[in-house]
């Protein structure tokens, strides 16, 4: 982890102070996994218990540590409360930890968290409600874009990325609605495809893409055995393919280009 911008800051302090911003990230896309796909406003009114409505006192919000001092449950009413809480709290506190293992203390180590961040928020509610808010695809489109000039491929390349991204699923979507008369993807995929090739360009999008259909059909094998009617969130598998690559693609791309005699 870089510290240049933090001479003599403890490297135990800033991996704190990361873990914990991290944490807070990941109390507030627990809202958003919750509120978004019900179209609630993310700010209000506060969280309280979906069971007795008691208001979520401060204290009792704090990331990681509430759940674990109330044990599970609603103070007031004593009903569970969701592991899922607790685990998203401390997985986008760990990612936090990896993206600045990964990118230094950057601006690219922000945005890349954030993108993270966001896509573990639409594995979540994809996977549940099998579908993907415009607000996180569309919006993360245009950050994307904004940014790349000074922590990203640069504006061509992101464009690029998108069109590609984005694009290749639509080709795929139209030409399977019209040889098979039934809809392959929906749009969601289509619009989040088209942001994570703008924050990554045209050739980590297309790895995302071949990994998250590997993924998806993999598991798609098992369930479509068990349901022939079920439908596969692909934004979920998307997302998972998304931090493959982020974290191992450079790598898997030098072994691929070696195993074909083009590497050194």
């Amino acid at each position: 982890m870089q510290r240049d911008l933090f001479p003599g800051v403890p490297a135990w302090y800033l991996a704190t102070a990361i873990a914990v911003f991290g944490a807070c990230v990941g109390s507030f896309l627990n809202v958003v996994i919750h509120r978004l796909p019900k179209k609630q406003s993310l700010l209000w009114p506060g969280s309280a218990c979906p069971r007795c409505e008691r208001p979520i006192r401060p204290y009792e919000n704090v990331p990681i540590l509430a759940w674990i001092l109330l044990r599970g449950r609603c103070r007031g009413c004593r009903a569970p409360i969701s592991p899922r809480y607790v685990i998203v709290e401390l997985a986008v506190a760990l990612l936090s930890l990896v993206c600045a293992w990964q990118f230094g203390l950057t601006l690219q180590a922000l945005l890349m968290f954030a993108l993270l961040a966001a896509l573990l928020a639409v594995a979540l509610i994809d996977w549940e409600h099998l579908i993907i808010p415009d607000g996180i695809s569309l919006g993360f489109l245009a950050l994307g874009l904004l940014v790349s000039p000074v922590a990203g491929p640069g504006i061509v390349k992101s464009l690029i990325g998108a069109v590609v991204g984005g694009g290749l699923l639509l080709v795929v979507a139209v030409a399977w609605e019209k040889l098979r008369g039934v809809e392959a993807m929906g749009g969601g995929d289509i619009k989040l495809m088209g942001a994570i090739g703008a924050f990554l360009g045209a050739v980590d999008a297309l790895l995302v893409i071949f990994l998250g259909a590997f993924l998806g059909a993999l598991f798609g094998t098992v369930l479509l055995r068990r349901n022939a009617q079920a439908r596969i969130a692909f934004g979920t598998f998307l997302s998972a393919a998304t931090f493959l690559v982020v974290f191992f693609g450079d790598a898997a791309i030098a072994w691929y280009l070696r195993a074909v005699g083009f590497g050194g």
